[in-house]
């Protein structure tokens, strides 16, 4: 039962926010020892800086140890964790050298059979994918959402997607789904993306392709929960993983697009690796309250 888990995870999330360091990682070790020892692998970050800002380092340093050393995990983001302030109260402990030693190894052996040319390719269509989503906000606020302005924005986007995604379909048709080993984890995150904001047919022809490739570990499961939202949306269905966000058009309001079994949301999204739908949508200044949800949902059906 996940919901235990992902519950003290909400509350120990929150008190980290409030800097209750030490109530934080204490709710985080429950979630971990309810769920028999394990975690996900952000979770399990996330507890060992709790542990570490609450001047645990011995508990912070088993969870990063853990996560370095899984032979499913191999944690490698090397950048990420030598400039994380959270940590930085282990740098001067015995154990972080010999814990950075682990993840430099990883990273190594992860890149170390890339397609350098092909990386190269993909990091150019990334940029191009996400800088100007990037600005959407400041855009919009400086001159509208209705303005000639934003959209021009828009067909600029829609430009850029279009060249995006000419390059992405060559290299599916040529190489198939290019995973981790070969384009390194953001490489084959692009070619989510870029299919990801692609016309309908586009999707549908590419789901199965992208179906496989998690089967192989050459995409992640999280990501294919986001296109399968997005292919049932467009057919008209309700989605699954509740990725998909609407915006009421009179008031400007973002919502839920329609969940098919809403109650059950959390379980199905944390099978496939995503975080808990409240925290998700938090960032679109919703508060996810699902019998809201089965009403506003009714309405828009009404409205069809």
């Amino acid at each position: 039962n996940m919901e235990i888990y992902i519950a003290h995870v909400k509350i120990a999330d929150s008190l980290y926010e409030a800097k209750d360091f030490i109530n934080s990682a204490d709710e985080y070790q429950k979630a971990i020892d309810y769920n028999g020892g394990k975690a996900m692998p952000n979770d399990r970050y996330n507890a060992a800086c709790s542990f570490a800002l609450a001047g645990n380092s011995e508990k912070a340093f088993y969870h990063l140890f853990y996560l370095a050393e899984h032979p499913k995990v191999k944690y490698r983001n090397l950048s990420h964790i030598t400039t994380d302030t959270d940590l930085d109260s282990l740098h001067a402990l015995e154990p972080w050298e010999r814990l950075i030693q682990i993840v430099k190894t990883n990273k190594y052996e992860a890149e170390k059979d890339l397609d350098q040319s092909l990386v190269a390719t993909l990091d150019a269509i990334y940029q191009e994918d996400q800088m100007p989503r990037q600005q959407i906000d400041s855009v919009e606020q400086k001159y509208g959402r209705d303005s000639k302005e934003m959209q021009d924005f828009w067909k600029e986007i829609a430009f850029k997607d279009s060249i995006n995604l000419i390059n992405v379909q060559k290299i599916l048709d040529d190489r198939g789904w290019v995973g981790p080993k070969i384009v390194g984890e953001k490489g084959s995150a692009t070619l989510f993306l870029v299919i990801q904001h692609a016309p309908l047919d586009v999707q549908e022809k590419y789901l199965p392709m992208m179906k496989e490739a998690v089967k192989n570990g050459n995409a992640r499961s999280e990501n294919l929960a986001l296109l399968e939202d997005r292919v049932l949306m467009r057919r008209g269905k309700k989605q699954i993983y509740g990725s998909q966000i609407g915006r009421n058009r009179e008031t400007g309001e973002y919502y839920v697009s329609p969940i098919e079994d809403p109650e059950n949301v959390n379980e199905r999204r944390a099978a496939v690796g995503l975080g808990t739908i409240e925290s998700y949508v938090s960032r679109w200044g919703i508060t996810w309250d699902v019998q809201k949800h089965i009403e506003y949902s009714k309405t828009l059906e009404a409205e069809k």
